[in-house]
């Protein structure tokens, strides 16, 4: 989407004002933002969000070093400054820095969500949902539950499925 003030640039500032019960949303470029005032959107509410990001980051202080991400070149004090990635490459560059601060961010390290309906791979991880069930049922002595998921497993490999 184009910015609606300069109609050149990428928008990438999303700003939705209510006024007098009215709603009215926004589509910037950062520099339009910027000079028509939304670039401080968050300046009154007492903390910045790279002071946010750089508290969980720098929890611990024996993780700051001078190491520069080989594709970027940013160091993990800058990212602790400013809270934002140079690149991708910064994840894998700074992993173990970064992961206590994603566990205590996001509780997790490996993204679990749902997935599309139409995006694949929901027989594999039936499959693994299975399987798992499969051991339950043969440490329980149940074999005719086990016989029905081992049935289902092979109905879904033959179809396709990962193992």
């Amino acid at each position: 989407m184009l910015c609606q003030n300069c109609n050149k640039n990428e928008a990438n500032m999303h700003m939705k004002r209510i006024i007098n019960g009215r709603a009215a949303e926004v589509h910037l470029c950062s520099d339009c933002a910027r000079s028509l005032g939304y670039g401080e959107a968050f300046s009154g509410m007492g903390f910045s969000f790279a002071d946010f990001f750089g508290d969980f980051l720098l929890k611990n202080e024996s993780l700051a070093s001078s190491v520069r991400c080989g594709f970027c070149g940013k160091t993990f004090e800058e990212i602790a400054t400013d809270g934002k990635m140079g690149c991708a490459e910064c994840y894998n560059s700074f992993y173990e820095k970064l992961l206590p601060s994603l566990t205590r961010v996001h509780g997790k390290t490996a993204h679990i969500g749902k997935r599309p309906i139409n995006a694949g791979g929901g027989d594999a991880l039936n499959i693994e949902e299975l399987k798992t069930r499969l051991e339950k049922a043969v440490l329980n002595q149940d074999f005719e539950t086990a016989a029905k998921l081992r049935d289902e497993i092979k109905a879904l490999l033959s179809k396709g499925g990962e193992a």
